[in-house]
């Protein structure tokens, strides 16, 4: 089933996200070879794709896993939260309806 994670950042996080990325990526790219990731990606603070010194807000993530417990194990776990990028996660389920 998929489930989706949102996670927020702290604020002022810019700097510790750069330096966590390639190990959250890592996880991500895991999730996507085997064929589970439906959509990642960041929330920035701006209304802009690249926001530049103004950072991110969150991120999103939409992935299968076999429960909820395995999805929040897996959220839990993240590097970012690790090195304090992420003040909080809310896994919950997703059904996809469309398109």
């Amino acid at each position: 089933m998929l489930y989706m994670i949102y996670s927020t950042d702290v604020e002022n996080s810019l700097e510790k996200r750069l330096a966590t990325r390639p190990a959250h990526l890592e996880r991500l790219t895991a999730l996507k070879e085997q064929n589970r990731l439906f959509a990642a990606g960041p929330l920035p603070a701006i209304d802009s794709e690249d926001p530049g010194a103004a950072g991110f807000t969150g991120s999103l993530v939409v992935a299968d896993f076999e429960s909820l417990e395995a999805a929040q194990q897996w959220a839990d776990a993240d590097p970012y939260i690790a090195a304090g990028v992420y003040a909080h996660s809310v896994v919950k389920p997703y059904k996809k309806v469309l398109p």
